[in-house]
């Protein structure tokens, strides 16, 4: 029973964070979007904080779990908010706009775990007088908010179609050349799964992101 309910804890801690990511992440996307001209998903309702509408099955659930059950990492991605490049106003300029929204949404959110982290671990908390159980348990989950959302954000910086990185190159590429990069976004996220699953590689991003995790802990005086 003790071993159930610590299992509970530890997918709570994490999942609750994941959420509020991804569907921030998403409702960015759509939000700018919408400033710039496009309403595509203002009209499907994806600009919503209901993570339910944002939630891929596939994308968000089962690929997750199979790649933390074989590949012991955690790879997925959620539902993608519909935008037609067509409607922006000025299309490169505002498709950069638009990819860069949901990383930014991650480094807001990311920053806003942090402050909590900050205020959890100042001793500030106890004046509140919360059993130490709910002061461990809020600040692992502001731990796991800052983590999720700092991978979330890096990742989705990698110049590989169709993550947000590759929206802005797509900008800032010779005319020519868009169409051909861009073609390769049905194999993106096999290339990176495929990555991800050779150990050298996986280490070394296990590593990358654990050296940022210290460096951004340390730059607001947490102990890494």
């Amino acid at each position: 029973m003790a071993a159930a309910i610590t299992l509970l804890q530890n997918i709570v801690v994490f999942a609750i964070p994941a959420l509020f990511a991804i569907t921030l992440h998403e409702v960015a996307h759509g939000w700018v979007a919408k400033q710039c001209g496009d309403l595509t998903a203002a009209h499907a309702g994806r600009l919503t904080l209901n993570p339910l509408k944002h939630i891929d099955p596939v994308g968000t659930v089962l690929i997750p779990a199979i790649s933390y059950v074989v590949g012991g990492f955690i790879f997925g991605w959620a539902k993608p908010v519909p935008v037609d490049w067509r409607n922006l106003r000025a299309v490169r300029r505002d498709m950069a706009l638009v990819a860069l929204a949901g990383p930014f949404a991650n480094l807001l959110m990311l920053l806003a775990w942090l402050l909590a982290v900050k205020w959890l671990a100042s001793g500030y908390a106890q004046r509140f007088e919360m059993a130490e159980q709910w002061l461990r348990f809020l600040f692992s989950m502001s731990i796991n908010g800052v983590l999720v959302n700092l991978i979330l954000m890096i990742f989705n910086l990698v110049p590989l179609p169709p993550l947000d990185g590759s929206r802005v190159v797509s900008s800032l590429l010779p005319a020519a050349w868009v169409g051909p990069y861009n073609r390769l976004a049905p194999f993106g996220f096999m290339v990176l799964f495929g990555l991800l699953m050779i150990n050298t590689f996986s280490s070394a991003w296990g590593l990358l992101i654990q050296s940022l995790l210290r460096n951004v802990l340390q730059l607001f005086g947490l102990p890494a």
